[in-house]
């Protein structure tokens, strides 16, 4: 729910999704007119991000069109695992035709995205809200289908999510840490699921530089010597290299945390990362690591709502890395509580201008200060409650994170897609 594998970039996916759903309706008949509606959290993130099986390709008409003529709504945000040349090439022809309307809704608040595809003798409609594949409504010919499987999958999934976040808000952080003991051998697997997703992810971005090329360039400047190669730097490299991987339209799945892939990049690698600089022998703590990281990345993330003006990769998924990795060296739950603060009070105002290659960037700098956060820590530097937004405990710390996130960015957000909007 929380943590579940993605293809590509969710945005895009979400739009593909619920494009999928409507044309699932229409009979065999081929798409030939769509309109799409969404929410401007989506459309920042999904304007210049590339998307799966387009050949680099980006754009929200595009994403649109690929789930309408070849996407499969059964595979959630894998939607695009379908996508073949032909089906690539019958979008792209419907966006070149101009058969594709972009509508951004300025005011909406809330993850909102709504698709119809006409084909020549019917229309359907599909509804995705509050999260990326949560489909609330379709329809055919202006005929409600309530009770569709596609709905009743995706309601119950997003009343427990509802359910879930609202559980978290309630705990402590000694409390997730005590979930830890309540893992099981299929809870292991799922977590070396993970571990192998978004690893793989970093192979492909070390071995042939997609995207803008952080991570192969990080390991380049280390063997020429310009950099000096530890722990921070290889946290970095490795992340980057997936989120270049990902942010390029690579069709391998990330395995998500907190409703992102890039979170779940964040989360997961830079934990992977440090294991040979620490000579940790337990498998199942590294495990427990990564799900202690995902348990505070979800906790955060409880607090800010899914799409903001707030970077979640360096707030959320990074506060969740310092967690996970100031845990894996040994820490307290004071040390860990004093790692979420620090990366905090380190990183708590960097923006999110949307899903792009140079995410690589942001999410380098929030591995590598995610092991700065644990280390300091341990070694008994804590941001103090006297600074900025940092609260007495984590708890109200990460709360704090919410606020700022949910009230106090809002005109940011609107700042940023007015400058996205003006570049067409």
């Amino acid at each position: 729910m929380e943590v579940a594998p993605a293809l590509g970039c969710t945005e895009p996916s979400a739009i593909a999704l619920a494009a999928a759903a409507a044309a699932s309706l229409l009979s065999n008949e081929a798409p030939e007119q769509i309109q799409l509606w969404i929410d401007p959290n989506i459309y920042k993130n999904a304007f210049a991000v590339s998307i799966p099986g387009a050949d680099g390709e980006s754009g929200l008409g595009l994403a649109a069109a690929l789930g309408a003529v070849g996407g499969d709504p059964t595979l959630g945000l894998e939607v695009l695992e379908t996508i073949d040349s032909e089906g690539l090439a019958k979008a792209r022809k419907l966006v070149r035709e101009g058969a594709v309307e972009v509508n951004l809704l300025g005011d909406h608040k809330g993850l909102y995205v709504r698709v119809s595809v006409a084909s020549r003798s019917q229309t359907a409609q599909s509804v995705i809200e509050g999260v990326h594949d949560n489909i609330t409504s379709m329809a055919l010919n202006g005929k409600d289908l309530g009770n569709h499987q596609l709905i009743k999958d995706s309601r119950g999934d997003h009343e427990s999510l509802e359910q879930l976040e609202s559980w978290l808000r309630t705990l402590k952080l000694s409390q997730l840490l005590d979930l830890l003991d309540e893992l099981d051998t299929t809870d292991m697997e799922f977590l070396q699921q993970g571990i192998d997703y978004n690893s793989r992810l970093a192979e492909y971005g070390l071995k042939h530089g997609p995207g803008l090329g952080i991570g192969l360039g990080l390991e380049r400047l280390a063997s020429d010597g310009m950099i000096s190669r530890d722990m921070v730097l290889a946290s970095r490299i490795l992340t980057s290299a997936a989120a270049d991987a990902r942010m390029s339209g690579v069709k391998l799945p990330a395995m998500s945390s907190g409703g992102s892939g890039n979170h779940g990049l964040t989360a997961i690698l830079p934990i992977v990362a440090i294991r040979e600089f620490i000579k940790v022998d337990d498998d199942e703590k590294v495990l427990r690591a990564v799900a202690l990281s995902h348990l505070v990345t979800a906790y955060v993330k409880a607090q800010t709502g899914r799409l903001t003006a707030v970077c979640g990769c360096s707030v959320a998924a990074g506060a969740g890395a310092a967690a996970g990795i100031t845990y894996l060296m040994g820490g307290s739950l004071q040390h860990i509580s004093g790692a979420i603060k620090n990366i905090v009070g380190d990183l708590a105002g960097v923006i999110c201008d949307g899903a792009k290659d140079s995410c690589a960037m942001k999410l380098a700098t929030a591995a590598g200060a995610a092991v700065h956060a644990g280390l300091f820590s341990l070694h008994g530097i804590f941001v103090q409650s006297t600074d900025g937004i940092i609260g007495t405990t984590s708890e109200q710390t990460m709360e704090n994170v919410g606020t700022l996130s949910s009230e106090g960015m809002i005109e940011a957000d609107r700042a940023i897609l007015r400058i996205m909007l003006e570049k067409q």
